[in-house]
């Protein structure tokens, strides 16, 4: 095994999720699939990169749209590593997306919380 290709999220609604996702995140959509049952193939990933992706996959049921915005319990849970963090927190904010703290500049790097439009909760991080 060489890598991990995928981590699934579950969202409210496909079109939804991959406006923001390729909009104020800047990621790319790698395939978008119609899989003939209501479903849908929504892969996203960062622009420019052939590393790990996002599945946008829609709740199905009571369940798992009670797990929308709450995978990880309200914990950071996704970690966005950057090369120009004061560039890209810049274009973010301007984009409309959501930080919880003003930007830190740690030892092991500069970071901010954001919230993605489910109010997941993610790590805009520069590694020193």
């Amino acid at each position: 095994m060489s890598h991990i290709a995928l981590v699934t999220l579950v969202v409210r609604d496909y079109d939804e999720a991959l406006s923001f996702y390729t909009g104020p995140l800047g990621f790319e959509l790698v395939e978008d699939t119609d899989r003939g049952d209501g479903t849908r193939w929504v892969f996203v990933r960062p622009r420019g990169t052939q590393g790990t992706g996002l599945l946008l996959a829609r709740a199905k049921d009571d369940g798992q749209r009670a797990s929308v915005g709450a995978q990880t319990g309200g914990r950071v849970g996704f970690f966005l590593h950057t090369e120009d963090f004061a560039g890209d927190h810049a274009r973010m904010r301007a984009a409309g997306v959501r930080f919880l703290e003003e930007p830190r500049h740690e030892a092991y790097g500069s970071v901010a919380v954001f919230e993605d439009l489910y109010g997941n909760r993610w790590d805009l991080l520069q590694p020193a």
